[in-house]
């Protein structure tokens, strides 16, 4: 159900040849029961999209006040996520003509944060103002904290303060890109659905335990929703527009930004691209989610088989054709992947990660890796890393 019913304002199409820029039509739906009228440009009859013609006839609530964001930027955020999350907004606004939401950037101190690339980004206020404004009734309807890498030594007792007393006064949370992992460090997301962008997907189920996570690009769960962040942020907002002010206006700031539609949440984030495209076996796909679900515990080939109703030829002969490789080497990937991401960013000892990863010993893994990778776990190691072992994760609140 929608919370606000707002439309498009009459737009004219300017001739933007003529030195005049005089309008030669505009977007107007015919009265009721009157029949069509038939405006032309160069004897072609003006077909006006269905959505605008829609929008063009709703009218604003009396009273409805805009849809507001507060958004908690974590230096080494990505501009990319951030321009894909304010852009559709301020495109709303623009189409509409009319004040649908507004937004305010917050960092720790009220100073400009720097993004990934290393631009100064300039806020709104700072964590303490928001507080403030809190205390005082003025809440946002949405607060969204985006990240980037290296979030593990961005993990702040004043934002995850802050971040309680958002959930606490029923305001709508976000994490986008690794804004997940504050979420999670802050207690919010005991018996939750979430995402994270998918490098960090290992090390936030192994960190923190009995997460329910999924490799999505955002998961919606009741007032928590976790965006992978990058491009999907785009997705996440314009679902927030479709939403808040209908599918009509949400297609509309897709058109203009030359897309199609917003992709669905649930499309995994991690997918090969041989599996996105048209025509790929849905039981390739199935056998490939199989796998992906059972690392640590890795499946025999005629357990998948039974599983997707397929037999073990078909399943070697679909993942030649899109995969160009054997199940058994596509498998081992998949596996070696989850364990470069924990060697990359936690400090889980070696064999911890090992065994999360289905191999038996160190010995069989370090020599698995030193064959794929060219070095041993070790060499392995990232820089930022989550100080756990696998008998210390990370508490939970209940």
């Amino acid at each position: 159900m929608m919370s606000r019913n707002y439309g498009l304002a009459s737009r004219a199409i300017v001739d933007e040849q003529g030195g005049s820029r005089q309008a030669i039509a505009q977007w107007r739906r015919p009265a009721m029961n009157a029949p069509p009228k038939n405006t032309s440009l160069v004897g072609t009859p003006l077909e006006i999209p269905e959505d605008l013609q829609e929008l063009n006839e709703v009218a604003p609530n009396a009273g409805s006040r805009p849809y507001e964001l507060a958004v908690v930027l974590v230096p080494g955020f990505s501009q990319v996520c951030l321009s894909s999350m304010i852009e559709p907004l301020r495109l709303a606004n623009n189409l509409s003509a009319r004040d649908l939401f507004r937004w305010r950037l917050v960092s720790l101190a009220g100073k400009a944060v720097e993004c990934a690339s290393g631009i100064p980004i300039g806020v709104n206020g700072d964590i303490e103002s928001e507080r403030r404004s809190l205390d005082a009734g003025r809440l946002p309807d949405a607060a969204i904290v985006c990240s980037g890498d290296g979030i593990e030594d961005h993990c702040s007792a004043a934002v995850m303060s802050l971040l309680r007393l958002y959930a606490r006064r029923g305001v709508w949370l976000y994490g986008v890109g690794t804004g997940t992992w504050l979420l999670a460090k802050s207690g919010l997301l005991a018996g939750v659905r979430c995402t994270i962008h998918w490098p960090k997907l290992a090390a936030l189920s192994e960190t923190f335990d009995r997460l329910s996570i999924d490799d999505a690009l955002f998961v919606r769960d009741g007032p928590i929703v976790t965006c992978a962040g990058g491009f999907a942020a785009f997705d996440m907002v314009v679902d927030i527009i479709e939403r808040e002010f209908g599918s009509n206006l949400a297609r509309a700031v897709c058109r203009h930004l030359t897309t199609d539609h917003r992709r669905d949440g649930a499309i995994s984030q991690a997918a090969p691209p041989g599996l996105r495209l048209a025509g790929t076996s849905e039981k390739l796909i199935r056998a490939v989610r199989l796998m992906e679900r059972n690392l640590e515990e890795p499946l025999s080939l005629e357990q998948i088989a039974r599983t997707v109703v397929i037999s073990r030829r078909q399943i070697e002969r679909l993942f030649h054709r899109y995969l160009s490789m054997t199940p058994h080497r596509y498998y081992l990937s998949l596996r070696l992947a989850r364990a470069r991401q924990l060697l990359n960013s936690t400090n889980l000892p070696i064999l911890d990660i090992a065994i999360a990863c289905g191999f038996e010993s160190s010995s069989h893994f370090a020599k698995t890796c030193q064959d794929y990778f060219g070095k041993p776990p070790s060499g392995l190691r990232g820089q930022h890393r989550e100080p756990v072992s696998s008998h210390a994760r990370e508490p939970r609140r209940s």
